[in-house]
């Protein structure tokens, strides 16, 4: 495997896919929101069923490794994760 470049909404796509999964709903139910501060990083809102969840970083690798494993058929553990913020594509990642 080659580096990937994995683009924000397939980032917000992998929260909702790894969310629904986890609270046995659809990915459809999930909204989700980027964020990124200076002082704690990058993080995300997540709401499902009327209720807000923080995640931190660790859960945003947690929920693209599922989806590499899902989605791409890539082991999600022999690739490194890497979050970058960019100044136009927004909150991305880079999986090697």
């Amino acid at each position: 495997m080659g580096k990937i470049k994995i683009s924000e909404q397939d980032i917000v796509n992998a929260l909702c896919l790894h969310i629904a999964h986890k609270r046995d709903s659809k990915p459809q139910e999930v909204e989700i929101e980027l964020l990124y501060d200076d002082d704690y990083g990058f993080s995300a809102e997540a709401y499902i069923h009327d209720r807000k969840q923080i995640l931190i970083a660790a859960n945003i690798i947690e929920a693209l490794r599922y989806w590499l494993e899902t989605q791409l058929n890539i082991d999600p553990f022999s690739a490194a994760l890497e979050l970058v913020l960019d100044d136009e594509e927004g909150i991305i990642a880079y999986a090697e």
